[in-house]
């Protein structure tokens, strides 16, 4: 029973982390305008693709670091937190070089309420910064 319990706090905990490095707060800084707004409100796609692809590329290296990582419980935790935010850090990057090597400007072109194909240019950086940095766990 004792295990059940450990497993269950340390999948909260976990849990946390997770949510805390989701990277909902990263995109919305560095888009314009509100996500929440943008998307429950307005019904933005652009908007949303980019907060679905930084999601997914944050619960990939969450999982890894959880699969792969120290099997003792605190250098796991850190482990995870420090790869999640490495992936974060990542993903800005990519988006502001991105930015840079394309026309316009890409935060305004993201949440644009005309679907764009720039959305998916940048959905994959996301995915791609983070697939690199979960292989890196493994």
């Amino acid at each position: 029973m004792n295990d059940v319990l450990h497993g269950l706090g340390a999948a909260a905990v976990y849990g946390l982390v997770g949510l805390v490095l989701l990277g909902y707060l990263l995109i919305d800084v560095l888009t314009p305008g509100k996500l929440g707004r943008l998307i429950w409100a307005d019904g933005n796609r652009n908007a949303a693709v980019l907060l679905s692809s930084a999601l997914l590329g944050v619960g990939g290296i969450v999982y890894t670091a959880i699969r792969y990582t120290y099997d003792d419980f605190g250098k796991g935790l850190l482990s995870t937190l420090c790869f999640g935010v490495l992936g974060l850090l990542l993903m800005a990057l990519a988006f502001w070089l991105l930015d840079l090597l394309t026309p316009g400007r890409l935060g305004a072109i993201l949440v644009s309420t005309e679907p764009h194909p720039a959305v998916w240019v940048s959905a994959s950086c996301n995915l791609a910064a983070a697939a690199i940095v979960a292989a890196s766990i493994a």
